[in-house]
């Protein structure tokens, strides 16, 4: 009887916190908050802006694109095969 008094108390504590975070992350949307959106550890990556290769159109981030210059402007490729076909 004690087992089962004490899970129900650890079940409840449960979920007690959880409609309390919910509550929580809904005031802090509701007030425009900026910290209400997905936290990022402090020191994390910055967000990178993704370009498209210029053959297949898949996103790559530009730091570790394949890159070439087409009429003086940036050109950027997911892999060697699309930078030999936009050559061709």
């Amino acid at each position: 009887m004690l087992v089962r008094a004490l899970l129900l108390f650890f079940l409840f504590l449960l979920v007690a916190r959880a409609v309390w975070r919910l509550l929580e992350g809904v005031a802090r949307g509701a007030a425009g908050d900026a910290a209400a959106g997905p936290r990022r550890p402090a020191g994390g990556p910055a967000a990178v802006k993704m370009v498209q290769c210029a053959v297949c159109q898949t996103f790559v981030v530009p730091g570790r694109a394949l890159s070439g210059v087409s009429r003086g402007q940036p050109v950027y490729f997911c892999s060697e095969a699309c930078r030999a076909k936009f050559a061709a």
